[in-house]
């Protein structure tokens, strides 16, 4: 029995031949603190810059200081070249893209994230809830001679209204959309694994699996992707229904203008579904590397064999992809639908729109493009300030002006970042 299962009209004697602890639950949020454990550390940008500037500081400090044997000259040099620009500029360009990213409805948990996602090479989905909707649409409906679409589309429509079954959603919306009227239906019987059986407008409509009736001298379609069911009317095969997992409308433009926007280099697709699912989906999408069938161990194991090559950006929203959330560069939660992935996450988006995960890979890369300018240029400036010190054209307390100065231009652009723009989307 598996957690989250439905049941219909029976009653249920269930043995509990496990403990909590050998759950899959508990093996998943073990999988969750190993992965944790065992996630590399990654250099800020703070870090990286620093780790010659300062150096560089004492350096020119100590020679100037030596070569003058004037203290005045090694105390303007340190006075100048202090590494404020790194100390204000990036924490504020951060703060602002945390602070644009919530606006946007982007809640970003680890700031890191905001200056690695726009150097994400490869780009690794699961499949349900991200790229699809979510839920069964009918796409296909394949109609055994003598019987016209329109006529079965009524009829199975007019029943389904009458049923609790996921895909009764999906064949009404449908007959909806057509704009078929519904009939009235004078009996409706639903059994467990049995299907749907009624009277609709004085014809007899059966809706079932093809595994459910003998089907040996039925002109049945080939098997395909998707979910099917079979529709008899008055005791004759009528028609086959397929079913599949929509994909999002944008799903296709968003992964095709990856490469040439984003420089992404490979994107995946990874699901615990079936194959046939899987592969369907990626051939509408445009995704050509596939894994279909895959547990959150296996999850894992592929997003740490990606992460060694390159920097990987992982998008989910189940709980079975909490793991590989936390084993990726970058894990983004696709809605706020379950707390633990969440909890696992860096960033969650909340609004379920593809449109948001380019938003956020456009302010990470604002984000760092504007601290950049900010660090760099301030340190340029103080590089400067710091030859002039050392050559005795600066006194200590002008030092001190022109550092104030340049911290303030450093900050003034870092705030640019929380400003709003129109340019966080660009397919």
């Amino acid at each position: 029995m598996i957690s989250g299962a439905i049941n219909g009209e029976q009653a249920l004697t269930i043995r509990a031949e496990k403990l909590a602890v050998d759950s899959r639950y508990a093996r998943i949020m073990e999988v969750m603190r190993e992965t944790e454990q065992q996630k590399p550390r990654l250099r800020r940008l703070g870090d990286q810059l620093g780790a010659w500037y300062t150096p560089l500081a004492l350096a020119v400090a100590g020679v100037a200081g030596f070569l003058s044997a004037d203290a005045h000259r090694f105390l303007a040099v340190v006075v100048i070249a202090t590494p404020c620009p790194l100390l204000l500029a990036i924490p504020t360009a951060i703060v602002g893209a945390i602070s644009l990213s919530a606006r946007r409805g982007i809640i970003i948990k680890n700031p890191g994230i905001l200056e690695q996602i726009d150097s994400c090479r490869t780009l690794i989905f699961d499949k349900t809830g991200t790229l699809t909707y979510g839920k069964p649409t009918l796409t296909a409906v394949i109609c055994a001679i003598g019987f016209d679409r329109a006529e079965v589309m009524q009829l199975i429509g007019s029943l389904e209204q009458y049923s609790k079954h996921p895909l009764a959603t999906a064949i009404v919306t449908a007959a909806k959309h057509e704009s078929l009227a519904l009939l009235p239906v004078a009996h409706v019987s639903e059994h467990p694994g049995a299907g749907l059986l009624g009277i609709v407008g004085g014809r007899k409509v059966q809706i079932t699996g093809r595994g459910k009736i003998a089907t040996e001298n039925l002109p049945l379609p080939p098997f395909a992707s998707g979910v099917e069911c079979l529709v008899f009317i008055d005791g004759r095969y009528a028609a086959a229904l397929r079913f599949h997992d929509t994909p999002r409308k944008d799903s296709r433009t968003f992964i095709e203008h990856l490469r040439p926007r984003h420089g992404v280099r490979k994107v995946m697709l990874v699901s615990g579904d079936r194959e046939s699912e899987v592969q369907y989906l990626a051939e509408t999408v445009g995704i050509m590397e596939v894994h279909a069938g895959t547990s959150p161990e296996e999850k894992v194991e592929i997003v740490k064999r990606e992460t060694a090559h390159d920097k990987t950006l992982f998008v989910g929203d189940g709980i079975n992809d909490a793991p590989a959330l936390l084993a990726a560069t970058v894990g983004v939660a696709f809605g706020s639908a379950s707390d633990i992935t969440a909890e696992a996450a860096d960033a969650v988006v909340l609004e379920l729109a593809l449109g948001k995960i380019d938003e956020l890979m456009h302010i990470g890369r604002r984000m760092r493009r504007i601290a950049l300018q900010s660090a760099l240029g301030g340190m340029i400036a103080s590089i400067v300030g710091m030859i002039f010190a050392a050559g005795g054209y600066l006194q200590p307390i002008g030092g001190a002006i022109g550092q104030e100065l340049i911290d303030l231009f450093a900050v003034l652009n870092a705030v640019r970042v929380a400003l709003p723009t129109n340019k966080l989307q660009d397919f």
